[in-house]
């Protein structure tokens, strides 16, 4: 039985991804490893290479393998959002990254509204980069600006110029793309509401249409992980990082900024269509070392080291590490805990009678809109959204 429903999602898929499937291209490098990360990045001598360019070079040529592997596969697809996350990507040289683009639009029918996105550090941004990309498509930035303040710069390890994200940002408008977001992080030791309050003023001062903010979060391993086991810092309380999140919503709002997702805000026009693929259930190819992709009932990811990937396909093999095969149960849960972060909610109707009594005590204590509960659908109150992972938990439980 469960062969077969996977079978059915199969055949499904190949209806669905001839309509739309969305790129993420992984770049893993960074000058400067953040005391916060554990994204499968590498810096210069994490490789023991002293010639980056050559490093990022044969790098690039794997992944243009990859893009016409994925074409051999899904070559039928219409692509709809090409989005560059990493590491960072902006430390590529624009020729790089506009040969992707290249072979993307030769091996695929790329809308003509398709979104390119560039995750960029406000330091590595120049004119010449900026115009090339723009004039390949790119439509968005998003600037990793994290935060205003210089003692909470220090503490993520930061490296960049706070002055240069104001000038980055005047850059980027300039050369017409269509989009400007920046990417803040709120929580970390230290940070005083006043200290977030000043980097939200800051964002806001910028020609920005879009901003996403996540609570820091603290991963074995990493830098900051061991300074805070040694005593060295410590991380502020639930409630004060609860208030910030409750002072950013406000700021933001006021300045005509909307939530589409827990993390996310915008002005009418401006949300990210790339992200949007991954909360609402639409297929992604992932492009580079460790970069995961999600079509149907198949989820894969790459192999994280980028030597390891660049040496597979160098020799006409996969760079798949490792699969798997969704049931329908599983994709519903995950499109619950997905879509219960969207300001689109869920419909009423997809719930059962015990999900629905589940959520019973959430209802009465306001933490879904209730009027759109009444036409039928459950979306989170301002609240609701503090607590939103206990929801789905109890929602599913």
């Amino acid at each position: 039985m469960l062969m077969l429903k996977v079978e059915r999602l199969r055949n499904k898929v190949e209806v669905e991804v001839a309509q739309n499937l969305s790129f993420y291209v992984h770049i893993p490098y960074c000058i400067k490893r953040c005391g916060y990360c554990d994204f499968n990045t590498y810096t210069p001598s994490e490789l023991q290479s002293d010639n980056f360019s050559k490093v990022t070079s044969e790098y690039i040529e794997a992944l243009l393998v990859e893009v016409d592997r994925s074409a051999s596969i899904h070559g039928g697809a219409n692509i709809s959002s090409i989005f560059f996350g990493g590491g960072t990507p902006s430390l590529m040289p624009s020729s790089d990254l506009l040969a992707i683009i290249r072979r993307i639009k030769e091996r695929f029918t790329v809308n003509e509204d398709c979104e390119i996105t560039l995750e960029a550090n406000p330091d590595s941004l120049s004119d010449e980069f900026l115009h090339s990309l723009r004039e390949a498509g790119a439509s968005r930035i998003s600037l990793g600006m994290q935060s205003a303040v210089p003692h909470v710069l220090e503490v993520l390890d930061r490296t960049h110029d706070r002055g240069n994200v104001a000038l980055a940002a005047e850059r980027i408008r300039k050369h017409g793309y269509k989009h400007l977001s920046v990417d803040l992080i709120y929580g970390a030791p230290g940070e005083s509401l006043d200290d977030w309050a000043y980097t939200i003023d800051q964002a806001l001062e910028l020609p920005i249409d879009h901003l996403s903010a996540y609570a820091l979060i603290v991963e074995k391993g990493t830098k900051l992980s061991h300074q805070i086991n040694r005593g060295q810092l410590v991380m502020p309380d639930e409630d004060e990082t609860a208030d910030k999140y409750l002072l950013l919503d406000q700021a933001l709002t006021a300045k005509g900024m909307s939530w589409y997702e827990l993390s996310n805000w915008a002005k009418p026009g401006g949300e990210c269509k790339h992200n949007i693929a991954y909360w609402d259930g639409s297929f992604w190819w992932g492009l580079g070392a460790g970069a995961h992709s999600f079509i149907g009932a198949k989820r894969w990811w790459n192999v994280k080291h980028p030597m390891k990937y660049q040496s597979l396909l160098r020799q006409a093999e996969s760079p798949v590490a490792g699969e798997e095969f969704l049931t329908e149960d599983n994709r519903r849960v995950e499109s619950m805990m997905l879509r219960i972060r969207m300001r689109q909610g869920i419909s009423l109707n997809e719930l059962n009678e015990h999900e629905l009594l589940n959520l019973e005590p959430y209802r009465e204590g306001n933490f879904f809109e209730s009027k759109m509960w009444d036409s039928g659908l459950m979306v989170l109150t301002l609240q609701g959204r503090l607590i939103a992972d206990r929801i789905v938990r109890d929602l599913l439980g």
